[in-house]
């Protein structure tokens, strides 16, 4: 009997094959890991010399060329993409994990004002990277996809906004002050988190010696002024273990 005739046709190159796919994969995870060994080292470069950093100051600082930076993420655009994909997702567990802790709806608004400045203050510069697109660069390579388009941040603000809403909602439920499905109301945690980023960015620029309240003081008084607008609706008492309870307190800080 001729056995040869047995092995299904492609199948006589199996062992090839698979080692040509175990070659494969060992490659994929070696890109992969030094991706993500240039992109800590992107953060560290950034973080000393500033978010303006160029590609070549960064490659300098990191050890190597900027042609490896261009081979893993095609031109700066993608480089920040990278690094700001990293530095939210990062961020978006922080402030996810601030709200989980939290007893009440005020309580977790703080927390996640409080983890927002505080983690942003930690290094303004990757925050600025991360968080805007560069100016115009001459690439050397066609774009890649993905790394162009809206800034990861602008996601990010999104699905915060829902985790926002969520909980604001049950807020309002549960003091029984629920506005109707046409009511302007619903805009708030979209609102909130404009004034919330606006002022951070702002607080993140006061110039270096100029008297700056900490992160504490800022998500404090940050917390009150949202507060301060859900009055709107009715009298609206926070818990009295609230971190925004100090009304009359912040209100005095900023007069």
């Amino acid at each position: 009997m001729n056995t040869s005739s047995a092995v299904p046709p492609g199948r006589g190159h199996t062992p090839s094959a698979a080692a040509a796919d175990g070659r494969s994969t060992r490659w994929d995870e070696h890109r992969q890991q030094r991706r993500t060994q240039l992109i800590r080292a992107t953060r560290a470069a950034v973080h000393e010399l500033g978010p303006d950093a160029s590609m070549e100051e960064i490659a300098v600082h990191a050890g190597t060329s900027k042609s490896v930076f261009y081979r893993y993420f095609g031109d700066k655009n993608g480089l920040q993409r990278a690094v700001g994909e990293r530095s939210i997702q990062y961020l978006e567990r922080e402030l996810l994990s601030a709200v989980d802790a939290s007893a009440h709806a005020l309580e977790g608004l703080y927390n996640m004002v409080e983890a927002y400045l505080r983690l942003a203050e930690s290094s303004p510069n990757v925050y600025a990277f991360a968080t805007r697109l560069p100016s115009e660069e001459p690439s050397r390579t066609a774009p890649r996809a993905g790394s162009s388009g809206p800034p990861p941040i602008q996601g990010f603000f999104t699905r915060i906004g829902s985790v926002m809403d969520r909980h604001y909602r049950d807020h309002l439920r549960q003091i029984g002050r629920e506005p109707g499905p046409d009511s302007s109301a619903w805009y708030w945690p979209m609102g909130a988190i404009g004034m919330v980023r606006a002022t951070g960015e702002a607080w993140l620029a006061t110039p270096t010696g100029a008297p700056r309240p900490s992160a504490q003081r800022m998500a404090r008084t940050l917390t009150t002024w949202l507060t301060d607008g859900l009055a709107g609706l009715g009298p609206l008492q926070p818990p009295t273990d609230s971190p925004s309870t100090s009304t009359s307190t912040n209100r005095q800080e900023l007069s």
